[in-house]
């Protein structure tokens, strides 16, 4: 078995290290990336130190099965990262990046695998064979081909791109604190995860002018609560593997909270909230409820990790949670570390830091750019895009080769986004791209997951 892996980030680490634990090994895989960011992918090369991974170890895990895989890499130096809040260690996403990068290696050890720093433009069929074509004029022939090309760019919703002063791609975000004057007025575009990383990384920079997070919604991401040991009785893989609805679902959260005798009706009034609540008294709120006993929302962030692909493969109304929940979700199950919200929190209590709502335009105006939102409009030197990108779409490097795919047919898009891989096609799509994957994009227990499984699939053939 020869096989091309197309992309060189978390998922083809993922899918390597699965390779090598396995009997039965391929007799060749190239690795074809053409970026400088191997095996770390865009969130987790070097960058400053402030910017945090914004999960505790347990759901970090490279390595599927093995939740503790990464706290052994940790090692000692777990007590150098420990956040006090938490009671786990919370590194540098650079330290992560290590961790993915020596996992690769001590796989590529065991595999015969050979990286390709160029970038896959294309493929056809050749009787049984597929063969590769990249960039530089490089063809392959293989047996299968697995992407794992990560997820899209990053969407620029106001067509800004090329404009003086616009930041299209805050990563890495050393980088972006260096071109941001110390004084300016700094408007970032989203108020998820990535814009409060942006927001901390500028604070921690000694960024003096005013910055201010301006979205639809101004919803912020939930804090993350000191984790508990907790095994779940009835939101199980098993039991999801029943459900139909987000209301099915539901049931089963209600059943656990239930059992532990919590108020089910009062949690989910809170996450019903989410929208309307003020987002910094929720942020004080959720602060002063890091260490509180109650489980709801551990558990249900706890299994939007490591049981949400399973959830979200079966689930019949997704729309539900991509439709008029979708920032409710999103804050819920990808919320933010203790320390960024306490960096966030003494940034709105000095005034330097603002939310914003009702974001509607964002117009280049010499100087600076003009901004509409609800309540009125303001004014911003910079502008920094700290949108998400859409889930399951296609990153531009790999437009090209998407392309091909479908025609040839190995691949069709799928009705709700992403690709379908027809039975029998020498094909496998590990991350955000494949159809029916998951409602948290970045999840690692996901693609880590997926990986496995396809590493299984591959082996089998």
């Amino acid at each position: 078995m020869r096989i091309a892996i197309v992309g060189g980030g978390a998922a083809a680490v993922a899918l390597l290290d699965s390779l090598a634990r396995l009997d039965a090994r391929p007799a060749s895989v190239t690795v074809f990336e053409p970026s400088a960011r191997l095996w770390s992918g865009r969130a987790y090369g070097p960058d400053l130190d402030a910017v945090r991974v914004n999960a505790p170890p347990v759901i970090m895990s490279i390595r599927h099965g093995d939740q503790g895989h990464y706290a052994r890499w940790l090692g000692e130096r777990a007590a150098a990262h420990l956040d006090e809040r938490l009671g786990v260690p919370l590194v540098p996403r650079a330290l992560y990046g290590e961790y993915l990068h020596e996992t690769a290696t001590a796989a590529a050890a065991r595999l015969p695998v050979d990286v390709r720093r160029d970038r896959v433009t294309g493929v056809a069929r050749r009787g049984a064979e597929l063969v590769v074509r990249t960039s530089g004029g490089h063809e392959q022939a293989v047996d299968r081909m697995v992407l794992c090309v990560g997820s899209g760019t990053p969407h620029d919703l106001f067509g800004l791109a090329g404009t003086p002063g616009y930041v299209g791609d805050p990563y890495p975000l050393a980088r972006t604190v260096l071109d941001v004057p110390r004084d300016s007025k700094v408007a970032v575009i989203g108020s998820g995860l990535t814009a409060v990383d942006v927001a901390v990384a500028l604070a921690s920079a000694g960024h003096a002018g005013p910055i201010t997070l301006m979205s639809r919604s101004g919803v912020l991401p939930h804090v993350w609560q000191r984790p508990v040991r907790h095994e779940p009785r009835h939101l199980t893989a098993a039991r999801l593997r029943e459900v139909r609805t987000a209301g099915d679902v539901a049931r089963l959260v209600r059943a656990e909270l239930d059992d532990l005798g919590e108020d089910f009706d009062a949690f989910a009034a809170d996450l019903l909230a989410t929208p309307f609540e003020d987002p910094v008294v929720r942020l004080r709120r959720q602060l002063a409820a890091i260490d509180a006993p109650e489980l709801g929302r551990r558990i249900v962030q706890q299994a939007a990790h490591t049981l949400g692909p399973l959830a979200w493969s079966v689930l019949e109304d997704r729309d539900r949670l991509t439709g008029a929940h979708h920032r409710t979700a999103v804050s819920l199950s990808s919320p933010m570390v203790p320390v960024n919200a306490v960096r966030l929190d003494r940034l709105l209590e000095a005034g330097q830091l603002t939310l914003v709502r009702g974001l509607s335009a964002v117009v280049p105006s010499d100087p600076g750019f003009r901004i509409t939102a609800t309540g009125g409009g303001s004014r911003a030197d910079v502008v920094v895009n700290a949108v998400n990108p859409p889930p399951q779409a296609v990153p531009e490097p790999a437009a090209s080769l998407v392309a091909s795919l479908l025609a040839e047919g190995l691949a069709a898009t799928a009705p709700g986004g992403g690709l379908e891989v027809p039975a029998g096609a020498p094909l496998h799509v590990v991350g955000d791209l494949a159809a029916g994957g998951t409602f948290v994009t970045s999840s690692i227990p996901a693609v880590a997951a997926q990986a496995a499984a396809t590493a299984q699939a591959l082996t089998a053939q």
